[in-house]
């Protein structure tokens, strides 16, 4: 198996068991690499470290809920393989998804590369497919979509930053992760996004035949969310909007390395920006 292949997915779960199952499974049955696969176990009431035990699947564990952005920085030193990937646990990888990712990894050590969404519900995410195959365990229409999926695929898009988001590790481990001041994780997706950016970074490209169905919120409406617009918009000046849009360029036919930014357009957003938090 080509090492270069394999990458080591980080998911972050919340007393989520059933649907955690289903994610790894999927990833287990349709894959074309072997991955490794790391779990952080967010409290863990419903038995999840034992599942994972009994799995042999590396994780770590907190006794209570501390988060996406912490429990991926807990888990980032678990991952052996160069290319490091963060997933949500409400998620089934469909066949192909990795082989459609790998191939389109360039030569660069700087990237950042994600799979496509398809979703049962509209959202305003352009970079994503609607199509409702059901949004719970019970309702979920795995043989239609393992049928009708191919015809589902879209051209690369440009702007990745969304899960399933893989960056190399050493890049990672250089900007410290997810940064923990948008816990539990509203608005942390654009912030690592604008890390990168910083470092240099210009090839963030979301891989259109890399498919992975995304059941929508299974944790996140369970708790109190995070203002990470405004925690973003403080930190680096301009809103994520304007970042995604002028940065990344998101949800735009992918076309290869990304220019720089207007300076002048940025400045009207920064003026904007620092006109808004004023009034807070």
């Amino acid at each position: 198996m080509p090492a270069g292949r394999k990458f080591s997915i980080i998911i972050p779960s919340w007393n989520n068991l059933p649907f955690l199952k289903m994610c790894i499974a999927s990833l287990r049955r349709n894959s074309k690499y072997s991955h490794q696969i790391i779990v952080h176990a967010n409290e863990s009431s419903d038995g999840t470290a034992g599942w994972l035990a009994k799995e042999n699947i590396p994780f770590t564990a907190s006794r209570e809920n501390i988060g996406i952005c912490r429990a991926f920085n807990q888990a980032l030193p678990l991952a052996k393989n160069n290319m490091v990937m963060y997933m949500n646990d409400d998620m089934y990888a469909l066949p192909q998804w990795d082989e459609a990712l790998a191939a389109a990894i360039p030569e660069s050590p700087a990237w950042m590369l994600s799979s496509t969404m398809i979703e049962p519900r509209e959202s305003r995410n352009g970079c994503v497919v609607v199509a409702d195959y059901g949004s719970t365990l019970e309702s979920f229409r795995e043989n239609d979509l393992l049928k009708d999926f191919p015809g589902m695929t879209k051209p690369d898009w440009s702007g990745a930053s969304w899960p399933p988001v893989m960056t190399p590790r050493q890049l990672l481990m250089d900007v410290g992760g997810f940064s923990e001041e948008f816990s539990p994780g509203m608005y942390s997706d654009p912030d690592l996004a604008m890390k990168l950016w910083q470092r240099g970074v210009r090839y963030f490209r979301g891989a259109g035949k890399s498919l992975v169905y995304h059941f929508q919120s299974k944790s996140t409406n369970r708790i109190p969310l995070n203002n990470g617009r405004l925690t973003f918009m403080k930190k680096w000046g301009i809103t994520p909007s304007f970042f995604y849009k002028e940065y990344l360029r998101m949800g735009q036919p992918w076309t290869g390395t990304l220019a720089e930014a207007s300076d002048s357009l940025a400045w009207v957003n920064r003026l904007s920006v620092r006109l808004r938090t004023a009034l807070r």
